[in-house]
């Protein structure tokens, strides 16, 4: 089973939300950005795909990691900070986003 890391801002709402939601498909952890524990080099490395939910949070990622950045696979499911952790709204946008990135 692939390794898959949730990336958000505070890791509160969308990356604990994806974690849950996608633990059947993948072995999922879930980090921040810009918390007080914000992800690590290790987590990187230790994912397989790495799922943000913006934009600046790859370009976030390159500059925090350059070393590992170019050998990961990161997708932007494009998911804005506007949802609560398991709302239904946030629940479908982030089906509708897995679905098209594969």
């Amino acid at each position: 089973m692939k390794k898959a890391l949730f990336i958000c801002n505070q890791n509160q709402h969308r990356s604990k939300t994806a974690e849950y939601l996608f633990k059947d498909l993948f072995e999922t952890k879930s980090a921040g950005l810009f918390n007080e524990k914000p992800v690590c080099k290790s987590d990187i490395s230790w994912a397989d795909i790495v799922f943000v939910m913006e934009e600046h949070q790859r370009i976030e990622i390159s500059k925090r990691f350059p070393c590992i950045y170019l050998q990961k696979r990161i997708l932007n499911m494009e998911v804005p900070d506007i949802f609560r952790r398991d709302q239904p709204e946030l629940v479908e946008l982030l089906k509708k986003s897995m679905l098209d990135l594969f």
